[in-house]
């Protein structure tokens, strides 16, 4: 069921489809679909016209052929790659989750539950003290990082090691005020506390043991919250941009929301609806906000959280803490074995509302970034590092800290354009006075590049041949549109993917569309709001989804395989929740994902994960859930 963006607020505590904060006028994607779209004949034989070879030819033909219409069952038509027995239609709704019948799963590290053993247990309402050491609310994106000897140190792979220990760093995106503290507002500053420590990251050691997983005594657990110290690298880092005129310290992540690993080992987590979260307690006095602040959705309630009521930093009309909210919005670097190191927030990467960060290496050994920023009409982006990330380590510095970014530009050819984010740029330099300006109003420098508008681009996963694929959540403000691009609004959103130049780095590519969720209504295969997306080794896609569902479903996580185009439903979550977060083992025969906000925090519609069905009492815990095969093969398959 869709919900307008008020309703939603109280619902979930964030937009499913969040409002437009881009009023650049720049030309929207549906326009370039228009366009493009009559020229698929042309381009159906894996874009032959283009200057760099794009998608496999089968793929890209079976999409035009609507394979998606054939009825018959899975079964009788399934790929290769996966031949599991995937979850009626009919089976994935209700209280509690359904998973294939050639699968299993098991519940990991609920909110509330310590990070190690011998903290603090549960219970409800949590206290500041007790939930700074536990596990958060909102489950999200995570991933998982093995121990890789016996000594925990990273080196060679040992088979008892790697897939069975290992530490987890995992999101806490959001928690309503009801979910979270019993109430719709909060009425101290310990009530803010509360709320505060429940967001951020957590890094929990786990192991399995006797054939289940467990959190277990870890020198490297922690959490990192709101009022965490932080330390700011890049070209940002220093400047009056990230200057309260109080002096105060930075601290904190908050909303985070997806996540990637890099090739060096550590965890990258993403601010995304940070706006939410600040507010101005004498708006009509003091605050007015400034064309940059609109421009990334302040306003004198926020989302309704209330901090900026007990805390001042949360307060956008205290002038003593004037740029508090630039130091929010970031990609922030996370050593899992490593608790003395603080997060570092890396300001090359630019300030935007981060869904994700997927880390490639790609031509020389750079290191390449993708990041959506997820709302409506808003823009992919591209960071290329500077030089060769393993020279760049061993000379001290951060492959993630010097570099370009760059925002997407999509044409109406099926090729597209990586836009410099620049100071160097006549055109930026009108506008900013410097670089450090444009990494933190990066949305504002790309609306004046001209940056194609996008349908809420959120996780971005890289397939084995390069293609990289974004999910397009959604976009119920679209008003145009044709029969060859009939999606006015795009309710159900879909997947775009593409292929750079120079292996990952060039700044030209060429794109198709992967699938439009609405065009698999009606089938066995039917799913929308694609949202949470990965791509294996073996070509297979797995996309979880966010939003509401057709014939019933709950949110669901869908298998697809690349080359054919069959979809099978691995999961299905439960009433009111969203699948996200998704990692796995080395050898790929466990997966991790997270059911975030089951019912809402409604006991009435399910009291996951504690019982079957619901009761009116137990208030429902955001968990993660741990997926193995029966026949203990590979996920998905």
């Amino acid at each position: 069921m869709k919900h307008d963006d008020d309703d939603l607020l109280l619902i979930n505590g964030k937009p499913n489809d969040p409002g437009v904060d881009n009023n650049s006028g720049n030309r929207p994607f549906e326009d370039v679909l228009q366009s493009s779209v009559s020229r698929r004949k042309v381009l159906a034989g894996g874009l032959a016209a283009s200057a760099v070879t794009f998608l496999p030819t089968v793929a890209t033909a079976r999409w035009d052929q609507d394979w998606h219409k054939d009825k018959r069952p899975f079964w009788k038509r399934r790929s290769r790659l996966m031949r599991f027995r995937p979850v009626p239609v009919e089976d994935g709704n209700g209280p509690w989750p359904t998973i294939s019948k050639d699968y299993r799963f098991d519940v990991l590290i609920p909110w509330g539950d310590p990070i190690e053993p011998d903290g603090p247990e549960y219970q409800w309402p949590p206290n500041s003290a007790d939930q700074a050491k536990q596990i958060g609310i909102g489950h999200d994106g995570m991933w998982f990082f093995p121990f890789v000897d016996k000594k925990r140190r990273r080196g060679h792979y040992l088979p008892d090691s790697v897939n069975n220990h290992g530490m987890l760093a995992i999101n806490h995106e959001f928690g309503r005020n009801s979910h979270v503290l019993g109430k719709g507002a909060p009425e101290s500053l310990e009530d803010v506390r509360v709320s505060q420590h429940a967001h951020g990251v957590s890094v929990v050691e786990i192991k399995k043991q006797r054939g289940k997983w467990k959190p277990v005594k870890s020198a490297n657990a922690r959490r990192i919250h709101v009022n965490t110290p932080m330390a700011f690298s890049g070209p940002v880092a220093g400047s009056d941009l990230l200057a309260t005129p109080n002096g105060n310290i930075p601290l904190g992540t908050v909303n985070n929301c997806a996540s990637g690993p890099t090739p060096w080992g550590t965890y990258l987590t993403c601010e995304e609806n940070f706006h939410g979260y600040f507010g101005a307690t004498n708006a009509e006095n003091t605050w007015e906000p400034t064309e940059e602040q609109q421009r990334y959705g302040f306003s004198t309630n926020g989302s309704g959280y209330g901090w900026h009521n007990f805390d001042r930093r949360f307060d956008l009309s205290d002038k003593d803490y004037k740029n508090e909210e630039n130091r929010f919005g970031w990609v922030v670097e996370i050593d899992p074995f490593d608790a003395t190191q603080k997060p570092v927030k890396r300001t090359a990467l630019g300030r935007v509302k981060h869904e994700g960060a997927t880390t490639v290496i790609g031509r020389g050994g750079r290191a390449v970034v993708y990041m959506g920023d997820d709302q409506r009409f808003d823009y992919i982006y591209k960071f290329v590092s500077a030089g060769n990330h393993r020279k760049m380590i061993r000379q001290g510095k951060s492959p993630l800290d010097e570099g370009k970014l760059y925002v997407a530009r999509f044409d109406d050819d099926h090729t597209g354009e990586w836009l410099e984010l620049t100071i160097d740029n006549p055109a930026l330099a009108a506008r900013f006075n410097d670089q450090a300006e444009v990494l933190t109003y990066a949305r504002v420098a790309a609306d004046i590049l001209g940056a194609t508008p996008m349908d809420r681009p959120e996780w971005i996963t890289v397939a084995p041949d390069r293609s990289v694929y974004c999910t397009l959540t959604n976009n119920s403000r679209r008003t145009e549109g044709n029969a060859a691009n009939p999606r006015f609004p795009n309710a159900d959103g879909h997947i775009i993917r593409w292929k750079d130049s120079k292996r990952f780095t060039g700044t030209k590519f060429v794109w198709d569309i992967f699938i439009y969720a609405e065009d698999t209504h009606g089938t066995e295969d039917t799913f929308s709001d694609p949202d949470g997306l990965w791509a294996d080794p073996d070509g297979r896609l797995f996309i979880e989804t966010d939003g509401g569902q057709q014939d019933g479903l709950n949110n669901q996580l869908m298998v697809a395989d690349t080359t054919t185009g069959d979809l099978a439903r691995l999961i299905t979550g439960v009433t009111g929740d969203e699948i996200t977060g998704l990692t796995v083992t080395p050898d790929r025969r466990t997966m991790f994902i997270n059911l975030q906000h089951p019912g809402n925090g409604d006991p009435n519609l399910t009291s996951f994960p504690n019982k079957r069905e619901p009761d009116g009492v137990t208030v429902p815990r955001d968990a993660t859930l741990v997926i193995t095969r029966k026949d203990g093969g590979i996920i998905g398959s």
